[in-house]
Formats: structure tokens, sequence, C-alpha cells
């Protein structure tokens, strides 16, 4: 009975045994064509919508530049050699220091004559004033007695014309000092345009003048090279150029974010300080209104030097503990908008960002509206809630609405 049962079994086996393998072959090729036939799933940079600074700013549309308050390019008014050189590059120089000075012995013996002829014309005018002074007395004497008719009437008269004459010749003679005076400053000023000094406490910048060298002024309309290049290294401000469509926002007191190249990612504090009073108009340019802004803290300057390029961020508006989201997730339905250097100079413009869907690790399109704006975070008014996590690399190819995504973690660098 047994031997029946195993073999009716064999039997069932040989015959449906093709069919059964042909079966399980095709399976198997479905499950492998259903496997393969699934798309590769996006490897993408995500971030967790969060609360925090957001700000509103305005950069500089080109490099901005490092300037002290204080810079004077120097060199004598008059042409001449060098005879005295007391500086170099580099030293610190106080108000009124002797830089450079010029040939000027005849000058200076120009200077010891009219001191010399000054003195001469006071002891002439003491001697001349003394002798008036004595024929006043006499005239007043003489005037008394011809009251009493003591005197003849022509000897009076004679003492009154000299006490007039010794007068007038007493005040010709001060009047001779005051022009002996007049010529000393004519001299002294030619002898101080020989003669270059510091017209403010500062640091040799540059020195393009040699001893012994001859030196010539500026012709009209041609500017030469200075001689000596002084800068106040105690204070510094940057010139910034920003875009003329910003400018109705920016006004002198705002803060401002400083960065330079020389320092890296370093930040310092800034506050506009002036706004030029004109639009720049340069050709194959946009138009650009230059704005300065000046370092807040004065040890700041230790390590700045004239010249530096700089960035600014002029901070126009603030919010505290807002929902936000970094700025390189948004994606504009106008590509010209999202290629804007102004991010919120589009705000009805509509603004989108990827949305990840953890449960089936896919992204959909979600439309949001947006306030305040900068590089690094925009603000959320509606659309998102806190702890959603969207997309930031939206350049990568082959996004949809739907699309599996491979996704990595990132902390955006930005304001805190």
């Amino acid at each position: 009975m047994q031997k029946d049962r195993d073999s009716h079994k064999n039997y069932f086996f040989s015959r449906h045994r093709w069919p059964l393998t042909l079966c399980l072959i095709f399976l198997i090729g479905a499950i492998v064509i259903w496997f393969y036939s699934q798309p590769t799933p996006i490897a993408v940079d995500i971030s967790t919508v969060g609360r925090g600074l957001v700000e509103q700013t305005v950069a500089n549309t080109r490099a901005g530049t490092v300037k002290a308050c204080r810079r004077a390019k120097l060199s004598p008014s008059v042409g001449g050699q060098i005879t005295e050189l007391p500086i170099k590059e580099g030293d610190e120089v106080k108000q009124g220091q002797l830089l450079l000075s010029l040939w000027n012995e005849d000058l200076v013996a120009q200077v010891k004559l009219v001191n010399n002829e000054i003195r001469a014309a006071q002891n002439n005018a003491n001697s001349v004033c003394l002798l008036s002074e004595f024929s006043r007395r006499e005239a007043d004497r003489l005037e008394k007695l011809y009251e009493k008719n003591a005197v003849s009437e022509e000897l009076f008269d004679d003492a009154m014309t000299v006490k007039k004459m010794h007068s007038s010749n007493c005040q010709s003679a001060k009047a001779s000092i005051d022009m002996r005076k007049a010529q000393l400053s004519v001299a002294q000023a030619l002898l101080a345009k020989t003669r270059l000094v510091a017209p403010f406490d500062g640091v040799i910048a540059d020195i393009s003048a040699e001893l012994s060298e001859y030196v010539t002024p500026s012709p009209v309309g041609v500017q030469t090279l200075p001689a000596i290049d002084l800068i106040n290294n105690q204070c510094f401000y940057v010139a910034a150029p920003i875009d003329e469509v910003d400018m109705p926002a920016i006004s002198v007191g705002l803060p401002a974010r400083i960065t330079l190249d020389a320092f890296g990612d370093e930040v310092f504090q800034g506050t506009v300080r002036r706004i030029a009073s004109y639009v720049l108009d340069l050709e194959k340019q946009a138009r650009t209104v230059d704005v300065e802004v000046t370092f807040i803290q004065k040890e700041d300057y230790q390590t700045l030097l004239a010249g530096y390029s700089a960035d600014v961020e002029i901070i126009l508006n603030a919010n505290k503990n807002t929902l936000r989201i970094p700025s390189e997730a948004i994606m504009f339905d106008d590509n010209s908008a999202h290629n804007s250097k102004d991010l919120h100079a589009e705000k009805k413009e509509k603004k989108k960002v990827w949305l990840y869907q953890p449960e089936t690790q896919t992204i959909i399109s979600q439309e949001i509206e947006t306030g305040l704006s900068n590089w690094s975070y925009t603000e959320v008014i509606d659309g998102l809630t806190e702890g959603d996590k969207i997309v930031l690399s939206i350049d990568r190819e082959g996004l949809a609405n739907n699309s599996k995504v491979l996704v990595t973690e990132k902390t955006p660098r930005g304001t805190p």
C-alpha cells in the first residue's frame, strides 16, 4: 500500500516537474525585473525646519575697500634738493613732526636778515619816540609860559611844530617795524614751503623720495607721485558700492557686519556712517551708491591695513525666534528671481521647497509664504511647521514629486 502511494507521488512530480520549474523561474524573473525597474534613490542633503534669528539685509554688489579715516599723500609745494629725510617706512609720527626738508639755506639767511632788520627798526623807533616824547614835554611847558605871556608866539609855534614832527617820526618808525615783521612772515612762509611736516598723527606708509634727490611740484593738471604717504592708523572704515535699488531702505546709523578676505570667517561689527549724495554711473556696470561703514570696536583697528578688500552686510530689519529655513532650499517659479542677488526683493513671487516624507522616503513640492530673508535664512510665515525636513540640494537632477531620495542631514552655515 505504501509502495503504491510512493509510486503515485513520483508519477505526479515527474509529470508536473517542468511546469512547476517554469512557474518558479517566471516568478523569480518577475521579482528581479521589478526590483531593477525601481528608480534609484537620489542622494540629497536635508535640513530640519527650526526657529532662530532672521535678518533682512543688503550687501555690496562689488568688493569694498578698507580706508583710513585720514590719509594724506604729501609732497613739498616747491621744488628742490632733499637735505633732510629723518623718517622711514613704518615709522609712527606725531602732528607737526618734520618729515622732509629741502635745501633752504638762502631762505634761512633771509629770515635771519629780516629778524636783524626788525631789531634795528625797534631800536630806531625807541630813539625817535623818545625824542618825540621830549618834544611833547617841551611844547607843553612852552604852552603854559605862552599863556602867561612869558615867551614869544614865534617860540611857541616852533615848539609845537617840532612836537608834531617828532610824533610823526615816531609813528613812522613803528610802521617800519610792522613792515619788517610782515617781511619776516613772508620769509618764514617761503621757508615753510621747503619743510614737510605731519598734518596729523599717523604711520608712514610709503616714501618715494630719497636723500639728496631733487623733487618738483606737480604741474597744473598733471599729478606726480607723492613723496610721502601718511596714514592715520587709529581709524578705519569700509567704502562699498550698494545697488541703487537697495538704497531707499538704507540710512545712517544702521548696524552692519563686515567681513574681510584677509581674516576668513571673522566678522567685524560696524555702523553705516555716510551715504554718498549721488549715484555712480560706470560704463558696463550696475549703477551703485557708495556707502561708508565704520568699525565699532577700536581694538579692530590694530589688525587692519588700508586697502584690504571687504564686504558689508547692512541689517535693515530682524525677527528673533521665528520659523526659518535655509535660503538655499527655496525654489522660485521665475528662474530670474531665483538667480537674483536680492532674495527679499521678490516677496510676491511664489516660492516652494521640496518637503521630505520620512514614511515613504520621498519628496513633494510644498508652496510656502515667506517674510524676512537674507543669504543665510528665510522666515517662513505659512506652509511649514517646526520639525519638517526640507531638501537643501535643490539642483540635483531628477528631483520631482514623489521621487525616492537617500537623505543626509546637514546643518547649514550662516546667521546663528
